[in-house]
């Protein structure tokens, strides 16, 4: 039978214990990748908006890593036709999940409630939704924090995941649901280049992809921001080579991290206009020392409690080893990676494209997705979201862009 549970507090779960990692819900028996589920095909009966999982057997990565056994969790709304061609493939971005929609079954808010559900953009009466959690990450999904036959968590022997990787498992579980064609995969940040490397990796078999704020390849800044991030959480005390499940785990590491990547995802002028040099309540950031203990003086700017906080939600939620994993595989993202390069990559693409990017997107540029559109043959626009936050317009407006996606790629 499918494994399913209902969100008992909220969409996100705080971890557990130092041998679990977070799942959506307290999912039991997932700590990181649980325990694998079979696939029922009964479409009819299968509940909207809650997790299940999927076995997809022993894998091989791209570089060279092997696990016996690959779970993959994965939440579903809608249902497949007879004929296995109406699903729609929703990618989450970095440090995202599977609940992209609320539903009946699980009403806690989505990450793209805007675009997923009855009548909207992509609408749920029409299309079989599938949005799968990445391997390697905390959401359900074979990680690092997963046990291995001996009920000891993978740790630092998890092998490295690429986006290439990811797709192929996606495509195990897409078999495995009876699908026969992809009408669309869509998804933004990570999850464009998920969505890319889709239609590159199976031309015959996707119809039509979306990609939200990502590029071709990763670049060098982009790439220095990811090193950065990784390097804030193994340079943590606690992190132990990755191998940190029974004891302490590397928070101050991962909460830098997440402060690094946060300023990335919004602008300047976002942060200005909403702190500028205030002070946080009553703190003075002048005051005290500034060199002794572990906050180097008695107050904090407005900006500083921001990043604080946005450290402490995914601290609550998120594996560190998941947070490198990930980041990792984003920095692998090259669509022309032993194709001969992104051009010749992207000159086999023969599903229909929408591009869209955030006009003020200071960590993917609106030029990074116009090269797509350029190198894919045919004539192709690049949609913009129009936000004053940055990269994370994508996710906060994206149904800006509802009527042209649905018209692009006949949703």
């Amino acid at each position: 039978m499918t494994t399913t549970s209902t969100s008992s507090n909220g969409r996100r779960a705080a971890v557990e214990s130092p041998l679990r990692a977070p799942t959506r819900g307290g999912v039991p028996g997932l700590p990181g990748g649980g325990q694998a589920g079979s696939i029922e095909n009964d479409y009819g009966t299968r509940p909207d908006g809650v997790l299940k999982t999927h076995d997809a057997g022993s894998f091989a990565f791209e570089t060279g890593g092997y696990l016996p056994a690959v779970t993959l969790a994965y939440e579903t709304w809608g249902e497949l036709n007879a004929a296995g061609d109406n699903a729609v493939l929703v990618a989450h971005a970095l440090t995202g999940d599977t609940h992209v929609a609320s539903s009946e079954a699980d009403p806690s808010i989505g990450w793209w409630e805007g675009l997923l559900g009855p009548g909207r953009p992509i609408d749920t009466d029409k299309w079989f939704v599938i949005a799968p959690a990445m391997v390697g990450g905390c959401y359900g999904s074979t990680g690092s924090s997963s046990v291995d036959a001996d009920g000891v968590p993978w740790g630092s022997r998890f092998p490295f995941v690429t986006i290439r990787d990811a797709v192929h498992l996606e495509k195990r579980l897409l078999d495995a649901l009876g699908v026969t064609a992809l009408h669309t995969v869509i998804g933004g940040s990570m999850g464009g280049a998920r969505a890319l490397e889709w239609a590159v990796s199976y031309p015959d078999f996707v119809r039509g992809f979306a990609v939200f704020a990502c590029g071709a390849a990763s670049t060098a800044e982009q790439i220095a921001f990811g090193q950065t991030q990784v390097m804030a959480i193994r340079n943590d005390p606690h992190f132990n080579g990755g191998d940190y499940y029974t004891g302490q785990r590397p928070e101050a590491g991962l909460g830098l991290a997440r402060r690094i990547a946060h300023v990335t995802y919004r602008t300047e002028a976002e942060l200005q206009l909403r702190f500028g040099r205030a002070a946080q309540g009553g703190e003075d950031p002048f005051g005290g020392t500034q060199l002794a203990g572990d906050r180097p003086r008695a107050g904090r700017y407005q900006v500083e409690s921001y990043l604080d906080h946005q450290a402490a939600k995914l601290a609550k939620r998120f594996d560190p080893n998941a947070y490198i994993t990930m980041a990792e595989a984003l920095m692998s993202h090259d669509v022309g990676r032993g194709r001969g390069g992104v051009e010749a990559a992207l000159a086999g693409v023969t599903a229909a494209p929408f591009l869209a990017a955030v006009d003020t997107d200071r960590l993917y540029f609106p030029e990074q997705s116009q090269q797509i559109a350029d190198l894919i043959p045919g004539d192709h626009q690049v949609h913009t979201i129009t936000s004053h936050i940055g990269h994370d317009g994508f996710l906060t407006s994206a149904e800006q862009l509802g009527d042209a996606m649905r018209g692009r790629l006949s949703l």
